[in-house]
C-alpha cells in the first residue's frame, strides 16, 4: 500500500500507456491524496470501468483514453473488484492493481549471490493466495528490461494489460494476477531499456509447456502429488551405492516404443510397458535421455528450453511423477540426463533473454559452442548459477529423481574445447580451464550430496581431468561417478577388428586397468555409440551374422565382468541391427528370432548374476576387487581375471576373443575347489554353439603363476565364461 500523496503527471501516464513504466504500482492501485483515497486501474480493453462498493458498482472516471481509470473516496477496501464493459460486452475481474508486489528479499539476495538452490519456489508462475484471493504470482529475471509484461490467453496476449513491477537491483519483476486459472497459457513480453526492442519470451522457470511447435508455458496447478515411494526413498538414503549393483538401461522415451500410427507413448503407457521389461531384464536403474522440454525431436532433448518442465510430448508433470513413482515402487531407480552446458539459440527462448547476453556470454569467443551451434551458459553470472542449481534441485525434489547424468562436462571445463588457437579467451591466469564452470560443478555436487541422501551425479567427461569423482574437499569436482570413455573407446576399437588381428592390439584390453581405480567409473555403451554412421553395437562386430552375435554376447559379458557400474543403451540388449533413430521405435520384432532372443536371455542372466554376486559389484571402485590371472596371452587373444567381494569370495572370468575353440586351456585359479559355469555366452540358450565344460570343473592343487591351483578349460569360440565356486 502506498500512503504518500501521489500526483499523476502526464509524462508518467504516457510512459505507462506506452509500455515503458518499470513501476506501475506507483501510479496504479490504491493511493492516499489530500482529499482522501484514489484507486487507479489500467484496463486497455475496456471502454468503461466500475468499481464494487458497499453501495454497488460505481463508475470510474477515465483519465486516459488508453484505458486508465480512477475512482476517489474517503475509504477504499484493501482489494476490490471491477466490472468492465466494451461494445456491449460486460465482464468482471478482481483487479491485479489491488495486490502490490511482495518479493522475498532474502531469496532475491541469495539468487543474486548464486546460492538460491530453490529459486523455482520464487520465480516463474506461482499459484498463491493473497488477501484471501487465489491467483498466480509471476516473477521473472530480466535486469536489462525497461518494462516486462506477462501476456497470455487470459489477456489476449496484449502486453499493455499486465505490466509487471521491477523489484529493484535484483533485476526481478513481479505481478500477482488474481483469479487466474491453472492451465492458462503465458509468456513474458520484454522491452529492452537500451534498444527499445520488444521480445516475447518463454518463462525460464516454466513448469509445463504446450506441445511443440507451440512454446507457451502453462500455469501449474496448486497442490501436491501423492507419492507412494517412501520405502524406496528411505532405502536409497541408507544405501552405500558404491558397493551396490548398478546396471543402467539408457532410454529415449520417445522412441523406445511407439503406437502403430507413430504416436509417442504417454508416461503412463510407457510405464505399463517399460517397468515389466526392466524387471524381466534385471536392470537396477533406468537413465532417461533429457526429458526437459525441448522444441526439436532430433535433438533428443539435448537442446533444452524448459529446464523445469518435463516435455509435454508424454503428458503432464504429474504423469511423469506417476511414472517415477511406479518405477520406485517396482524397485528401479531413475537417472535423468541433464544439460547445464549449453542451450539453443531460439529467439523465443533463453537466448538474448532481455535483449542482452543474459544467460550466455557477451564475448563472441565464449558465447557459442562450435560443435552444436548453441549458446554456452555464463557461469560467472551468479544468477545463472542459481538458475541451473535450482533446476537440478527441482528435479531431485519435485520428481524424486535418483541421479543426474551431467552432459558434456568436458565442454564445460575447457575454454578451448573444440576451438582453435585464437578462437578462445583465456582465464584470468592465462589458462584454458573454465574456472567459473569448475566452481559451478563443485557447488552442484556439494548441493546434491548434502540435500538429497543417496542421490548420485554422473559426469560424461572424456578427458584426463583429474579427480572428477573425488570429493571437493580434496580438490575434486565432487561427482559420484564418471563415464569411462577410455574403456568404451578401447573396447569397441578392439572388438571391431577382425579376430585375426586382435593379437596385435591386446593392450586395448589391458591398458584400462592402469587407471581403473583413479575414478569411480561407469562403463558406458551409450546412445552416442550407435548413431551418426557409427552403426549399432551388433553392426560394429566383424564376421558373419553368427560371429557378430557371438562378439556382441562376448562384449556384454566383458562389460558385466569388468569393474565399474554398467550402462547399456536400449536396443543393444537384444542386438538391434540398424542404427538407432529417434523417428521410430526399436525393432522389437527381432525378439522373435532365436539369435536376438538369445542375446536378450544373456543380458537377463548377466544382470541377475551381477546383482546376486557381491564379487561383481561390491568393490567396483577398489583395486582389491580385481586381479589378473593372465593378461599376457595375446597369441590366443584370451584374458582371465578374478573378481572379489569384500569378504574375499572370488569368481573367475575367462574370455576367448577368437572364433577358434581352445581345448585343454589351463589357467591359474584362486583355490583347488569345484567351479561352476554360471555364464557361458556360447550356450545354445543364448544362440551359441553350446561348447563348454558341462557346467562344472574341478581345479587341482597344481600351482600356476603364483596361484595355489589351476583349471583346465574348454574355451568356446568368441565367448566368455564366468566361473563361480560350486557350493
Amino acid at each position: 500500500m502506498h500512503e504518500t500523496v501521489i500526483e499523476m503527471p502526464n509524462a508518467r501516464i504516457s510512459r505507462l500507456v506506452e509500455g515503458r513504466e518499470h513501476d506501475p504500482f506507483s501510479l496504479l492501485g490504491r493511493h492516499r491524496t489530500e482529499s482522501g483515497w484514489v484507486v487507479r486501474t489500467l484496463q486497455p480493453h475496456a471502454a468503461e470501468a466500475f468499481i464494487a462498493t458497499p453501495a454497488g458498482y460505481q463508475a470510474m472516471r477515465c483519465v486516459h483514453p488508453a484505458g486508465v481509470f480512477e475512482w476517489m473516496a474517503d475509504d477504499v477496501p484493501a482489494n476490490w473488484r471491477l466490472r468492465l464493459s466494451s461494445h456491449g460486452h460486460v465482464w468482471e475481474i478482481a483487479d491485479c492493481w489491488a495486490y502490490p508486489p511482495c518479493g522475498d528479499e532474502q531469496g532475491l539476495y541469495l539468487y543474486s549471490e548464486g546460492r538460491n538452490y530453490a529459486a523455482w519456489r520464487m520465480l516463474g508462475a506461482l499459484p498463491q493466495t493473497r488477501q484471501g484471493v487465489q491467483g498466480v504470482c509471476f516473477r521473472v529475471w530480466a535486469p536489462n528490461a525497461e518494462r516486462v509484461s506477462v501476456v497470455g490467453d487470459f489477456n489476449r496476449w496484449d502486453g499493455r494489460v499486465h505490466p509487471m513491477a521491477s523489484l529493484g537491483a535484483s533485476g526481478v519483476w513481479e505481478l500477482f494476477v488474481p483469479e487466474l486459472r491453472a492451465g492458462s497459457l503465458y509468456k513474458f513480453e520484454i522491452r529492452n531499456r537500451h534498444s527499445g526492442a520488444v521480445m516475447v519470451k518463454i518463462d525460464p522457470y516454466g513448469r509445463e509447456f504446450e506441445l511443440r511447435p507451440s512454446t507457451a508455458a502453462r500455469v501449474p496447478a496448486p497442490g501436491g502429488f501423492g507419492w507412494n515411494d517412501a520405502g524406496w526413498m528411505q532405502a536409497r538414503a541408507a544405501c552405500d551405492w558404491q558397493q551396490a549393483p548398478m546396471s543402467i538401461y539408457e532410454v529415449h522415451a520417445a522412441s523406445w516404443r511407439r503406437h502403430p500410427d507413430g504416436r509417442m507413448y504417454t508416461w503412463r503407457e510407457l510405464g505399463d510397458a517399460l517397468i515389466p521389461y526392466l524387471l524381466e531384464a534385471g536392470y537396477t536403474h533406468v537413465e532417461l535421455l533429457p526429458v526437459t522440454e525441448h522444441p526439436l525431436d532430433e535433438s533428443w532433448g539435448y537442446q533444452t528450453t524448459g529446464y523445469f518442465a518435463p516435455t509435454s510430448r508424454h503428458g503432464t508433470p504429474d504423469d511423469f511423477r506417476t511414472f517415477v513413482d511406479r518405477l520406485h515402487c517396482a524397485g528401479v531407480g531413475v537417472i535423468l540426463d541433464w544439460v547445464p552446458g549449453h542451450f539453443p539459440q531460439d529467439d523465443w527462448a533463453l537466448a538474448h533473454y532481455d535483449g542482452s547476453a543474459l544467460f550466455e556470454h557477451e564475448d563472441p569467443k565464449q558465447k557459442v559452442h562450435p560443435d552444436w551451434g548453441t549458446h554456452v551458459f555464463n557461469y560467472g553470472r551468479r544468477e545463472v548459477c542459481s538458475f541451473l542449481l535450482s533446476s537440478a534441485h527441482y528435479w531431485l525434489e519435485e520428481f524424486h529423481i535418483d541421479g543426474l547424468r551431467v552432459d558434456a562436462v568436458a565442454s564445460m571445463l575447457y575454454l578451448d574445447y573444440s576451438r582453435r588457437a585464437g578462437e578462445w579467451t583465456p582465464n584470468r591466469y592465462g589458462g584454458r580451464e573454465n574456472l567459473e564452470a569448475i566452481d559451478f560443478l563443485r557447488e552442484l555436487n556439494v548441493m546434491v550430496h548434502a540435500e538429497f541422501s543417496g542421490a548420485v551425479t554422473l559426469a560424461e567427461e572424456s578427458t584426463a581431468w583429474p579427480m572428477v569423482s573425488r570429493p571437493t574437499y580434496v580438490g575434486g569436482l565432487g561427482f559420484s561417478m564418471k563415464w569411462n570413455m577410455g574403456w568404451m573407446n578401447d573396447t569397441l576399437s578392439y572388438l571391431e577388428k577382425d579376430p585375426v588381428y586382435r593379437r596385435y592390439h591386446h593392450e586395448l584390453l589391458t591398458f584400462g586397468q592402469l587407471y581403473a581405480y583413479s575414478e569411480n567409473f561407469v562403463l558406458p555403451l551409450s546412445h552416442d555409440e550407435v548413431v551418426h554412421g557409427k552403426r549399432s553395437l551388433l553392426g560394429k562386430m566383424p564376421g558373419d551374422f553368427w560371429q557378430q552375435c557371438a562378439n556382441l554376447r562376448l562384449l556384454l559379458a566383458y562389460q558385466a565382468g569388468t569393474p565399474g557400474k554398467k550402462l547399456t543403451f536400449m536396443g543393444s540388449e537384444f542386438g538391434q541391427g540398424r542404427e538407432w533413430s529417434e523417428k521410430g521405435e526399436l525393432d522389437w520384432g527381432l525378439l522373435a528370432q532365436p539369435a536376438h532372443r538369445g542375446i536378450a536371455n544373456l543380458v537377463r542372466d548377466l544382470n541377475r548374476l551381477y546383482r546376486e554376486r557381491p564379487e561383481l559389484h561390491q568393490l567396483d571402485f577398489q583395486p582389491e576387487g580385481f586381479q589378473w590371472i593372465d593378461c599376457h596371452d595375446a597369441d590366443h587373444s584370451v584374458i582371465a581375471f578374478v573378481r572379489r567381494a569384500r569378504n574375499g569370495d572370488a569368481l573367475i572370468v575367462v574370455i576367448n576373443f577368437t572364433p577358434v575353440p581352445q581345448f585343454g586351456y589351463r589357467i591359474a585359479a584362486p583355490a583347488a575347489i569345484s567351479w561352476r559355469e554360471a555364464i557361458n555366452t556360447d550356450s545354445a540358450h543364448y544362440g551359441g554353439s553350446n561348447l563348454g565344460n558341462a557346467g562344472r570343473l574341478d581345479a587341482t592343487a597344481e600351482p600356476r603363476a603364483g596361484w595355489p591351483a589351476s583349471l583346465e578349460l574348454t574355451l568356446p569360440p568368441l565367448a566368455a565364461l564366468v566361473l563361480v565356486p560350486d557350493q
